[in-house]
């Protein structure tokens, strides 16, 4: 037999990866198999809007942190539980293809625990500052829900890996740059057409930013890798 028919066409997917993306799937499941009454009941089918309500990320628990630290200290779940559930079918099929896509790139370059490190920091990272923006912009309530600010951390991870490479052959490193705008300009556009153009890509924005900056500790040899690589010509 010759060399290399016995292998498999695709490469596999790290299992870290499965591990952050399964929990989508498995909602959706749930999501469906309700919708069709096969699971709970009569209440079957607003399953997704009770796991919306259960997950979801108000700005106010940012906003009012020391008060819930006091009185509801157990609500902070919602940091990272909101990146699981989402919205629609639509939207939950997006999130899962780019954690796919792009966890697959990142975990070639980064440790399974700095993965779930980038994810979740990603996650929470973008709920803050999108908590913290509404506030600065008036009297905003619009809960969080959906895994966008978690994928784009890990565009900016993937972003970091392409800029510390086109650093070290001495090119534009502005280049790398250009996956996080193509993807907004898709998302503007897609959320015109179809509407629910909110305000979540405050969110996406500073998920991004947040997955780049962890990126610098996070990646196989943490700062002084990435410095390296930055400086070599």
């Amino acid at each position: 037999m010759r060399p290399g028919l016995t292998e498999s066409p695709l490469n596999p997917l790290p299992p870290v990866i499965w591990l952050l993306t399964l929990p989508v799937i498995a909602t959706e499941a749930i999501f469906a198999l309700g919708g069709i009454g096969l699971i709970g009941g009569a209440e079957g089918v607003g399953l997704r809007l009770t796991a919306i309500r259960m997950a979801a990320l108000p700005p106010e628990l940012i906003q009012r942190a020391p008060q819930f630290l006091q009185q509801a200290p157990s609500e902070f779940y919602r940091l990272f539980s909101y990146a699981f559930v989402h919205a629609s079918l639509t939207h939950a099929l997006f999130v899962a293809v780019f954690t796919l896509a792009l966890g697959n790139l990142v975990a070639r370059n980064f440790r399974p625990a700095a993965v779930v490190a980038l994810f979740f920091g990603s996650a929470i990272g973008g709920a803050v500052i999108y908590s913290l923006l509404l506030a600065a912009l008036g009297p905003q309530n619009a809960p969080l829900i959906g895994g966008y600010p978690a994928v784009y951390g890990l565009v900016g991870a993937f972003t970091f890996l392409l800029w510390t490479k086109l650093a070290a052959v001495n090119a534009n490193r502005m280049r790398a740059f250009s996956l996080i705008g193509m993807l907004l300009v898709f998302q503007l556009a897609f959320g015109l057409v179809f509407g629910g153009a909110g305000l979540g890509w405050i969110a996406e924005v500073a998920g991004f930013a947040t997955g780049f900056a962890l990126s610098f500790a996070l990646v196989d040899g943490g700062m002084a890798r990435a410095l390296q690589q930055i400086r070599r010509r």
